[in-house]
């Protein structure tokens, strides 16, 4: 795909989230060491709407706001530009609104964060990325490497689907299998990055990944003619979608672009490893935590690194985090099916099931809008 894109980058400098200290935007930074936190990318902001590259379906029509300054750089295979279904059928009193990851390249939202994080190490000649994975992200990785020309090196759970693992096989990407969670499939990883001197492109270890998925607000924005919804209900596991698309929204308020309240902004997780839920409702996570393995395999994170701004993310915008079982996100699959035509992933599963819960406890109000996610391909599930 030839991505047609008329304006470089506007990217300025990195910073840290926690303390504000600038690192250098052209250094091989992967976060922010002074205060252990993800970095994230600052701008020039005199980016107008009136610029955007209405003829690019792709994340690439906000190219000045993300963080490739070489054009020739970008590795694309299409991401982004997703379409937003109303679900009619799940409530009368409510607009309820999904946008469909999951028709993405390679299946998943995991494209949008990978094709940034790629388009920049090839800008920043890496040749060698390795990244843990609880399924997604390595196909995505494998595949956007394969066309950058970079070797990938993939790091999953043993007991991940077999269509995954094949996918990244297919791409020509090295798979690593690991008995246990992705934060396990992180320990490996770490030891073969100083093995190999590849660049680790674990979620929020390296800052670019948040700016291919930040691209999510920007098209909620766009897509619903920069009124955003009331609601929004983002199944959670490294958070990197959550963090992102609060970071758009505060760049669009910057440049003028929307105005008004932001949305409230709910984390989702299984029961079945919700480090989220403890952070949120007792200010920490207990010393004997202990994760299992999810359907929802995008969901078992039990270490997410991002954790401080997630929690930022929902003080900020008075959201709220919640649990659903297994049971739940499998019934949830059925009736989204049954009733609207869409086959959800499981993690969309649970942002249908939360949204039930909000509405039974009076937190989500009649006519007000909602704005679920389906962030993965149903079929890779099998």
């Amino acid at each position: 795909m030839e991505t047609a894109v008329k304006h470089l980058s506007l990217a300025t400098t990195l910073e840290c989230p926690k303390c504000g200290k600038p690192y250098a935007i052209e250094a091989l930074q992967s976060y922010a060491t002074c205060c252990n936190q993800p970095l994230v990318t600052r701008y020039n902001y005199t980016f107008h709407k009136s610029d955007i590259n209405t003829h690019e379906y792709s994340m690439w029509r906000y190219a000045p706001l993300l963080p490739v300054f070489d054009a020739n750089n970008i590795v694309s295979l299409g991401e982004g530009w997703t379409p937003i279904h109303h679900l009619a059928k799940t409530s009368v009193e409510h607009t309820v609104l999904l946008k469909d990851e999951s028709v993405n390249p390679t299946g998943s939202f995991k494209a949008r964060g990978i094709s940034a994080a790629v388009s920049k190490a090839k800008e920043a000649g890496i040749t060698h990325c390795i990244i843990p994975t609880a399924g997604n992200a390595g196909g995505a990785l494998s595949a956007y490497c394969a066309k950058a020309g970079i070797k990938a090196t993939v790091i999953m759970p043993a007991h991940t689907p077999a269509t995954l693992q094949q996918e990244c096989r297919m791409y020509g990407a090295e798979l690593m299998l690991v008995n246990g969670l992705i934060n396990a499939c992180g320990n490996l990883a770490r030891q073969r990055v100083q093995e190999t001197g590849a660049f680790d492109m674990s979620t929020l270890k390296e800052p670019y990944r948040l700016e291919g998925k930040k691209t999510l607000g920007y098209e909620i924005a766009e897509q619903l003619n920069w009124q955003l919804p009331d609601v929004i209900i983002y199944p959670t596991g490294g958070g990197t979608g959550l963090v992102g698309m609060w970071k758009a929204f505060e760049e669009m308020q910057q440049m003028g672009w929307i105005s008004g309240k932001l949305p409230r902004m709910v984390v989702v997780q299984t029961q079945n490893c919700a480090p989220m839920i403890q952070l949120f409702e007792q200010g920490k996570i207990a010393p004997d935590f202990e994760a299992g393995a999810s359907m929802a395999y995008g969901l078992a994170v039990p270490e997410p690194f991002a954790k401080d701004l997630m929690l930022e993310v929902l003080h900020h915008s008075d959201g709220i985090a919640l649990t659903v079982t297994e049971e739940e996100m499998e019934q949830g699959m059925k009736e989204v099916a049954a009733t609207e035509g869409l086959l959800l992933s499981p993690e969309g599963s649970a942002t249908y099931v939360g949204l039930k819960k909000l509405i039974e406890k009076d937190w989500i109000q009649p006519e007000e809008t909602v704005l679920l996610f389906n962030t993965g391909a149903w079929y890779k599930y099998r």
